[in-house]
């Protein structure tokens, strides 16, 4: 049985692959970065909880990150249009389907990257904040 904490990060991660760029979860970046984007969803961190005793629950924050990749010759169009498609898919749901309180993205930092030999890279890390509550930590 999953965890609360992995039901609501696997359904993140269902609707980032929805979108037209790649989705991978937890993975390296690959050699090649597809034209329509890449998307590494990082499970993050859930940090310290709130505590609510009557009943017992566990209120978290969870910081969850996702590494947004375009390249090519109009990267700037590109990876306009792909952080705007995770904006859309997050609001279109902020619950994720009853799973969380609430699901909100914080503005990406983008950078560019040099690649030798290639169309450089441009990327940023989107920080995705999770609230949801557990009746038990490890649940």
């Amino acid at each position: 049985m999953k965890t609360r904490r992995e039901t609501i990060l696997a359904e993140l991660h269902t609707r980032l692959s929805a979108l037209p760029a790649t989705a991978l979860r937890g993975d390296v970046l690959p050699e090649r970065i597809p034209t329509e984007g890449l998307l590494i969803l990082r499970d993050g961190k859930p940090g310290e909880p709130e505590v609510t005793l009557s009943p017992l629950r566990y209120h978290y924050q969870h910081r969850a990150e996702i590494e947004a990749v375009v390249q090519g010759t109009d990267r700037d169009a590109a990876f306009d249009t792909l952080t705007a498609s995770i904006g859309t898919a997050l609001s279109a749901d902020r619950t994720l389907g009853g799973l969380c309180d609430w699901v909100e993205a914080e503005a990406p930092r983008p950078v560019d990257l040099p690649v030798e030999g290639a169309a450089s890279l441009k990327a940023a890390v989107i920080p995705v904040v999770l609230l949801y509550s557990t009746a038990d930590p490890l649940a």
